[in-house]
This record gives structure tokens, sequence and C-alpha cells, in this order.
């Protein structure tokens, strides 16, 4: 039963209830005659397994939409929820369905063209609008609880609501406070009784945390409405309520990596990837299921410094390519039930086929959003492609910043900024994506920009300008004078994703990879000049990096202009569509190289 909003936090300013599910039939004991109680009788034994999936993202089917054909890839992987619905049947039908809890560690309702067309182009919040695809895929797979991912909010807090109520499962964060009241917002934890024959019931708790960072990625959307305070303080303070409260099993759902850092440096007092941090600094956990890194973990064993007892984590990978399966030993002894051993593994939605079950339930969905991507928008004169863009000027990416320049052209106008030059920033986010000669449909533009990202105009100067190309040159590792080049292991020094390199238009420079970082652009220029410190630019940057994503200096600051809640992709469409043609003579300009002493690498 989904839990309605404010009864729960009526109920919670009381009691900091969460949300009790009785079990309900009777499960099959699982006992062992090894260990004999006070009474020399075998010890009662019982086993649960706890199944976990994290960044969904949207994925519902083995489907690319950016290709519009089956997903593959190098690896062999598959993804989709229809695939994890198989292995969870799997799972039930080996260890019994009363045995069993599956959890998310959340990133549920972003990141295919499915979510973004049920949140955008025929929205779930519109009177009598769809049920989320998610939902309903999550529904009937029968999900017992999720824990809230930081891209939950990408769409706002009304779709996000209207996404809650249509689960038949609590949405957790014990760490998403309403920002008034510093009550929770969501429901903190998850309990459920599990019947043992001829022993007490076992009571497992579920408490979810979710990410710090949500306050600076998605500012716009929740700033003086709800805070984030660090998962390891909040699970601090959780953890011996539900003990308290009779849990004899507490397992955590984290949306937050193992890593210890933090992609938005020292902006936030809060550590964006902590779940290890919890496990170690949290006594009376059993298990974490991690979320928001997209790395694969199969079991990470990390001893709890207060107790000495083992904490095990895992991460199933994103996308709905593996299940983690945390396999949990009870014995009841003492007059109460103990946890006697944890062992994690996962699964890999390669190895099963589509659950029917699923398919027919979503397909029409799937269809619709077939269409949508697929519409011709415009013509490409030219193949435009992402392969080499990391480290060369591509063309495709001047098309992203030229759309960029041109929307804040002319959302200034008329103001007093309207006389300032405008820059732009892109990412090379896509090593793969490709937009072809002839026809151009919604589906070539959404695989160029894949992040749901809006438009924010920030007020920098030259010299702000200048750190934040330096601080985004440091992306390059630094390679000698006369050194082979290869292009594998020129970029992503010190592990930077690709998405936190950026392009800046409007400017003309170097990157000398030869240099240590700090000390790599040369020739800066603008408009023909060795650029000017006090000249005032506007920035026209994505809401992510003007947030503080990536850490870039001076751009979270830095006085914002103007900004917008319409997609960047979206803006890209409409460019593309009004201009009829694509073609590089109209957006594309060579603006930056790499060098080695003056002489170009390429």
């Amino acid at each position: 039963m989904p839990l309605n909003r404010r009864k729960f936090l009526k109920r919670s300013a009381v009691t900091g209830a969460g949300v009790a599910l009785a079990g309900g039939a009777a499960a099959p004991a699982a006992q062992a005659a090894s260990g004999a109680g006070a009474s020399g009788r075998p010890a009662k034994r019982w086993s649960l397994t706890v199944m976990g999936t994290t960044d969904l993202h949207g994925h519902v089917f083995n489907w690319d939409y950016f290709k519009d054909a089956e997903y593959a890839d190098g690896a062999g992987n598959a993804q989709g929820l229809a695939r994890i619905s198989t292995l969870v049947n799997q799972v039930r039908e080996e260890k019994g369905r009363c045995n069993t809890l599956l959890i998310d560690a959340g990133d549920t309702i972003q990141g295919t063209p499915l979510t973004y067309y049920y949140a955008k182009v025929d929205p779930i919040t519109a009177k009598g609008g769809p049920v989320h695809p998610m939902a309903q895929a999550m529904n009937a797979i029968g999900y017992d609880a999720v824990a809230l991912g930081n891209h939950e909010f990408n769409y706002g807090i009304e779709t996000l609501r209207k996404f809650e109520q249509q689960c038949d499962f609590p949405l957790l964060g014990a760490n998403a406070l309403d920002a008034r009241t510093q009550k929770p917002a969501f429901p903190p934890y998850f309990m459920k009784k599990f019947h043992v024959h001829g022993a007490p019931p076992v009571t497992v708790a579920v408490l979810g945390l979710t990410n710090p960072g949500i306050a600076i990625w998605d500012k716009a959307y929740v700033q003086g409405k709800l805070t984030f305070p660090g998962l390891e303080e909040q699970a601090a303070k959780w953890v011996p309520k539900l003990r308290s409260m009779g849990a004899d099993v507490v397992v955590v759902s984290a949306h937050s990596g193992t890593s210890g850092k933090s992609s938005y440096g020292d902006q936030l007092p809060w550590v964006e990837d902590a779940a290890a941090n919890v496990a170690r600094q949290v006594p009376g956990i059993d298990a974490i299921l991690v979320g928001h890194a997209h790395l694969e973990i199969p079991e990470l064993r990390v001893v709890n410094e207060k107790t000495g007892k083992t904490v095990v984590l895992s991460e199933p990978l994103c996308y709905a390519e593996r299940l983690s399966l945390f396999d949990i030993e009870l014995v009841f002894a003492k007059g109460r039930w103990e946890v006697e051993s944890v062992a994690a593994s996962l699964r890999n939605s390669n190895s099963v086929a589509d659950d029917p079950r699923i398919t027919r339930l979503l397909t029409d969905e799937h269809k619709k959003v077939v269409a949508y991507v697929n519409q011709v928008v415009g013509r490409a004169t030219e193949t435009l492609t992402t392969v080499d863009a990391r480290y060369k000027d591509a063309p495709i990416i001047d098309l992203i910043t030229r759309v960029q320049e041109d929307v804040v052209k002319s959302a200034l106008a008329g103001t007093e900024y309207a006389a300032l030059p405008v820059i732009a920033q892109a990412s090379p986010f896509s090593r793969t994506s490709e937009i072809p000669a002839g026809d151009v449909t919604i589906r070539d533009l959404s695989s160029l920009y894949v992040y749901d990202n809006t438009l924010v105009a920030k007020l920098m100067t030259g010299a702000q300008v200048r750190a934040y190309l330096e601080y985004s040159a440091e992306y390059f590792a630094q390679t000698a004078v006369g050194a082979a080049v290869d292009v594998e292991k020129l970029t992503n020094a010190n592990n930077r994703p690709d998405y936190n390199y950026d392009y800046v238009s409007g400017l003309a420079y170097d990157i000398d990879i030869a240099q240590p970082a700090g000390s790599r652009i040369r020739n800066l220029t603008f408009d023909g000049a060795a650029l000017d410190d006090a000249q005032q630019f506007v920035l026209a940057v994505n809401n992510y990096r003007a947030n503080g994503g990536g850490a870039f200096p001076y751009v979270a600051s830095a006085k914002e202009l103007w900004s917008e809640s319409t997609e960047i992709r979206t803006r890209i469409a409409e460019w593309v569509t009004a201009k009829g043609v694509l073609d590089p003579k109209d957006f594309a300009s060579v603006d930056w190289r790499l060098t080695r002493d003056g002489t170009p690498v390429f």
C-alpha cells in the first residue's frame, strides 16, 4: 500500500515512525541441526535473502532508444527491469517468496527517453495522466521499498510526489528533511515481520539514505523546501531506533558510493560517496545496498570501528544489468534472533530472458516512446560524431554551445546584460554519439545530450573564466614533449569523468599538456586580443555545473542572471527544427587545441 504523506508526517512528528508492514503467509522455517540451544535441542535457524537493484534510470527493456535497437555492448551485458523480474522470480522460487525482500537504492525516474516522455511529453502530473512505467513495472515485480536517488528530483518535487503516489512501496529518505521543520519529508525506513514456524517472527528493517548532493544538483527545485544532511549522522540517529523497535536485521539502502569522496569538493560538509563510512562508523548495520556510483561490487566487507563486526556491502551495477543478493543466516539464541552470517553475490541480467508479464504490461508505453524519438526534425549535410571529441574540438559539441549561446542571448535581450559577450560550456558526454548525414531525428539529438540538464546564465570575469579553463584542463594526463600520445590514456586524469571536462566557446586557447595541471592554458584570447581579466562575460552553463557539479571554480557562486526549466536537449531539437538544415558552417569553429610547448598534438 502506498504511504499517505500527510498521515506519515503527522505520525512521524510524534513517534518517528516509518512504514511497518506485517508479513503475510507463514514462511517455511530454514532449520538445521547444527548448533544446540540450552535445552540440547537443535537451535532454530532461518534464512533471509535481500535482493537489490540500483540506478535503474528508466530502463524497463533491453532497448537502446538512441540507436533504435536492442541494447548491446562489448561485455555482453543486458539491461532492463523485464530481465530483473525474471531473476527475482528465480530467487523467490529458490528461497521461498516469504524468505525474500526486494529493495532498490534509487535513481529510478530519469535517464532514458522513456522517463523523459512521461515527465515532459505525456506527464504523469497531468490531470488524468498516465501511471509512470517505472511504477507499473516495479509494482508488478513486487518491490518492498526504494531509496530516493538524486535524479528523483530532476523533474521537480511535484513529479516525484506523483510518482510516489503511484508506487505500491515507500520511497525512503531518512536524510531528506523538510527545510522548515527538519522532520523527515519521506519515510525514513520500512519494517517487515517474517513469520517463522515454531519460533518468534524475524523483524527486518530497511533504512533509506539519499545523497546530500541533491542540495547542489537540484538547487532550483529543493532550496528552501528540503535539506539533505549527511548519511553518517542520519544513520547514527536511525539505526539505534530501529534496533530499539525490535529490528533483528538492519539493512541500509544508500544512494551513495563507497569511495568516501565528493565531486562537489568542500561546497557541502557532507560526503557524496559515504556508504563505506556508514558501515565503519555506525554500529548495528548488517548489510548495505550501495548505489549512485554505477559500479559493480559483488561483495565488500567493511569492519565497524566500534563493534569490530563485519558489514557486507554490494552494488549491482546500473541500468538493471545486475541483481545483488544478500544471503543472511539467523539463529535464535538467548531468546532473540541474531544474524550469524551475511554473504553477498550478484546475478547477471544477461543470463535470462525478459519476463513476458512485464513485456505485456509496458509494450504500449515503449512503442509510444520509440515513435516519439524517431520523429524527423531536420537534415544534416554531413555526419557529426563525438568519437574524438574528448581531445579535439569537435563540431558536434560546438552545436551544443551555439544553441546555448543563442538561447541566452535571446533571453537577455533588452536587459542591462544584453551587451555583454555570451560564451558557453559543453562537455563530451558520450564517446559514441553520431548525427548521420541525412534525416535527423529527436533520437539522434537526444543521444548527443543524454542528461536532462537545463540552462543557466552566470556572470563571470575573464580571470574567473581563465581559472575555470585551467581546472577543466586537469582532465588531461601530463604528456612530455616527444612522448608517444595514446588517446586511451590521454584523458580522465585522476579518474575525472568525461562529463566533467568542458569546452568553452567564444574564446580561443591552447591546452599545453606538457605542463603540470594549473599551468596549461596558453594563448587565451577573446575577439582576437589577449583576454582581459576584468572583462565581464555571460557564461551559458548547464544547471549541474552552475550549481557546483564537478566543483569547477567560481561558477556556483557567480551571479545568476537567468535560468529556465526547459531541457537543453529540447532546445537543441528546437534549434535544429527551426533551421531545418544542420550544416557545420552555421555553428562550428575551432576554439581550442592540445599542444606541447606550442606544437599542436594533433
